[in-house]
């Protein structure tokens, strides 16, 4: 197809669209109900690899609450 990059098909839009959904953050309910996967496992199975595990989500929320800490205990922005 012209202008298109070689080796293009029109099924690599339905993997651009996961990976567009997983990196705004939709969960793999939403994913799946937007490809029609007959299930969530499929989903997975086929993109799961593109959500965050859980490490990556622990220490952000670790994170968070270590900087959150280390602002209000030197006295900025306190109330």
């Amino acid at each position: 197809m012209p202008g298109l990059p070689q080796g293009f098909r029109y099924h690599d839009l339905r993997h651009y669209l996961a990976s567009l959904l997983i990196a705004s953050g939709a969960d793999v309910k939403v994913v799946q109900a937007r490809l029609r996967h007959a299930s969530a496992k499929t989903t997975l199975d086929t993109y799961g690899h593109l959500w965050p595990d859980a490490d990556d989500s622990t220490r952000a929320a670790i994170g968070a609450v270590f900087a959150e800490r280390a602002r209000t205990s030197c006295g900025l922005f306190a109330d």
